[in-house]
């Protein structure tokens, strides 16, 4: 697969870069500082020299012109260089470093908080629509995803299915993270069934046979190695009672498809639609994150049953966007959008589906989703 610029921006001074496994930022760090010093923690020879010794890394910096760059890849397996990082930057003399990692965990409990002001924390996600331009295809991302490790294979379905295995399972292990992977492998399997739903770790545990404490703890592990997040009830000025439970979503619609199984009791529309919404949540996600600013992602439900997929709100920007799975546009469909403008009739809404025209019905702007996601970039505001 050719080269794909990114839409990341990077800061001018010293920054995290944190990421999933497999969304790029090593190769994007290559591309984009040919000149600096790399050390990639990768390589496990690398990790031992610096464990035994992490005070080598002045003697690495110190032989550097003022100014220059210096990588730290996957900074969480030694977090003791961070200490070294920040006396470093204390020296002011201009080296700036660019910290990835694809764990927060060992950074939050070892050095985060050393850094707090020195380093700026930023993000990179799984290729958007609009990254990939012609190259992108929705009926093939809904299946394989938008991870760039998978659309950059020779056989991305067979990447795919071993990403959870090699990656996830490899990270799990190597960060001692949990005592039993067996059970851990089934909350995986299970977990995947709460894709796009309302947060229950009670009914998670009783699905997966794991103890409810244990399955908070599981899914705090997703969260670590930034492969899960949960996007929060839009309670802002609410006229009515809303539901409680955050909303959880795996950071790439492609890892759904591969850890949810499907046998012959489960709706095929079911899961398309899970994809759907996750695809669409992943790149809302990015496209706040790349923008900046204090907009923030929702979603609203009410307990009366009333639900808007997502709300983009904050200074910025105020939205209430439905994803529907089906190529035409009811009535029906347009109702939760109905009772959020009567509470909110500040708000802008739109309607994504599978069709391929724009309509405007009852003030609701519908979009095609293919159109709406090669549109969303981080230079521009939403798509309308």
């Amino acid at each position: 697969m050719a080269f794909v610029g990114r839409f990341f921006d990077p800061p001018g001074q010293s920054y995290y870069l944190f990421g999933p496994r497999g969304t790029g930022k090593s190769a994007w760090t290559q591309r984009r500082y040919r000149d600096g010093v790399r050390i990639d923690l990768l390589h496990p020879a690398t990790v031992q020299r610096y464990r035994a010794r992490p005070e080598r890394l002045f003697d690495v910096v110190r032989s550097q012109p003022d100014g220059h760059v210096i990588v730290i890849d996957e900074v969480q397996r030694v977090p003791e260089l961070l200490t070294a990082v920040h006396a470093l930057i204390e020296e002011r003399r201009g080296w700036r470093f660019v910290l990835t990692g694809s764990s927060a965990r060992k950074l939050r409990r070892s050095g985060v908080d050393l850094m707090a002001g020195r380093a700026l924390v930023r993000s990179m996600h799984p290729f958007m629509a609009a990254e990939l331009g012609d190259s992108f295809d929705l009926p093939s991302a809904l299946q394989r995803g938008m991870l760039p490790l998978v659309l950059g294979a020779e056989d991305p379905a067979d990447m795919l299915q071993s990403y959870v295995a090699v990656y996830v399972r490899e990270e799990v292990q190597m960060e001692g993270l949990v005592r039993d992977l067996d059970r851990f492998s089934r909350f995986l399997e299970t977990v995947s069934f709460s894709h796009a739903q309302l947060l229950n770790a009670s009914n998670i545990a009783r699905d997966s046979a794991v103890g409810r404490k244990a399955v908070e703890g599981y899914l705090g592990v997703l969260e670590d190695l930034l492969l899960s997040f949960r996007v929060p009830v839009f309670r802002k000025r609410a006229a009515r009672a809303t539901v409680a439970h955050d909303k959880l979503y795996l950071f790439d619609c492609g890892v759904f498809r591969s850890l949810r199984p499907a046998g012959p009791l489960d709706r095929r529309e079911e899961i398309a639609g899970a994809a759907l919404e996750g695809l669409m949540a992943q790149h809302l996600r990015a496209w706040l994150a790349y923008r900046g600013g204090d907009d923030r992602l929702f979603y609203w439900r009410t307990r009366a049953g009333s639900e808007v997929d997502f709300v983009i709100y904050g200074p910025a920007q105020f939205s209430a966007i439905e994803v529907k799975h089906s190529d035409v546009v009811r009535s029906s469909d347009l109702r939760s959008l109905r009772s959020f403008r009567a509470d909110y009739p500040e708000a802008q809404r739109l309607l994504l589906y599978l069709g391929e025209e724009e309509l405007l019905i009852d003030g609701v702007r519908c979009l095609p989703c293919d159109r709406f996601l090669r549109r969303l970039h981080p230079s521009r505001e939403l798509p309308a």
